[in-house]
């Protein structure tokens, strides 16, 4: 067991230089255009894996209120890097970023992580604690909306597989009760016969704030039921949508002043909900309204910013060095 234990710190300390080395080329302005970019394949179709993703095979919602609403919990949380813990969350990680629209990734290759592409270790030391094993045994990512025999966990066994993912994999923090409950239901709502045609979803100005405001109307239903800490995960989540509308908007610093001025905002109505201010959801509400008249200047100006497929190419090709073979 000891033998295990210097591994796995021997494995996180090297990872943890690495990311270290990381940091002095973020510093240097070495810095990939885009953060899905540094775990990312250097030769990957900037098309596929950062215009595109897999479209998402999601049910149509539930009649009941109650049960939808988990749902659209579940849905934004699965993209809130807030969810997960340690390493991971300083990353910028999210079950997304494993999971495209809720499949699977076949450009991930996180540094350490991964063996080829499209693999990641789940007993990775670095990012947990309590699982890290000390050894590198990357796997493939599931399809989560691929056969449920694919999966082999049981529908009735999510909350529990799920809670083991993030407090112990990812070493995050006890989730909200309606959080972990609403990732089960978005998992389940996950099924092979609702993916759509075609078979991918453009990344757009439009896509990014509809999901953006998914999260908002969950914040706004989990206020409704006195839930706090789950309304505020949403905003988390949204937030981590702006950002990365941002991220593509670097080369038009009037634009991203006003998604900064926006997610100040968001910050501004986390800090209502944390301490219960009566307006909360009122100043929700009022952000969303505003959403629509900064989505439209933003769509008219994405021509110049890296949701152009040109631009981003170009800016893809930019990229650091490759590493040595």
């Amino acid at each position: 067991m000891r033998s295990h234990w210097r591994r796995g710190a021997a494995l996180a300390a090297a990872l943890g230089a690495a990311l270290a080395v990381g940091g002095l080329a973020l510093a240097a302005g070495a810095e990939p255009p885009l953060r899905a970019m540094r775990w990312a394949p250097r030769d990957a179709d900037p098309a596929r894996a950062f215009a595109t993703q897999p479209a998402e095979c999601l049910k149509p919602p539930p009649t009941d209120p109650a049960a939808a609403l988990s749902v659209e919990i579940g849905r934004a949380a699965f993209r809130a890097p807030v969810l997960l813990g340690g390493q991971a969350a300083r990353a910028g990680l999210s079950c997304e970023a494993c999971h495209r629209g809720g499949r699977t990734n076949p450009d991930f290759l996180f540094p350490g992580a991964s063996g080829a592409p499209g693999t990641a270790d789940v007993t990775l030391s670095l990012f947990s604690s309590h699982r890290g094993d000390g050894a590198f045994n990357p796997r493939p990512i599931p399809d989560l909306s691929g056969p449920r025999m694919a999966l082999k966990v049981a529908p009735a066994d999510l909350p529990a597989f799920i809670h083991g993912l993030i407090t112990q994999e990812f070493d995050g923090p006890e989730p909200p009760p309606a959080v972990l409950a609403g990732l089960a239901a978005y998992v389940r709502a996950l099924d092979p016969a609702a993916c759509p045609a075609p078979g991918r979803t453009p990344l757009t100005v439009a896509f990014l704030m509809a999901d953006a405001r998914r999260a908002l109307a969950a914040a706004r239903g989990a206020l409704d039921q006195g839930d706090r800490p789950t309304a505020r995960l949403m905003i988390a989540s949204a937030r981590a949508r702006l950002f990365l509308i941002d991220e593509r908007f670097a080369a038009l610093p009037a634009e991203q002043a006003r998604l900064r001025t926006a997610d100040a905002g968001l910050a501004a109505l986390q800090a209502k909900v944390s301490s219960g201010a009566p307006d909360a959801a009122a100043a929700l509400d009022r952000w969303l309204a505003e959403s629509r008249p900064l989505e439209a200047r933003l769509a008219a100006r994405a021509p110049q910013s890296l949701f152009d497929p040109k631009r981003l190419a170009a800016a893809s090709n930019r990229r650091l060095p490759a590493r040595p073979s």
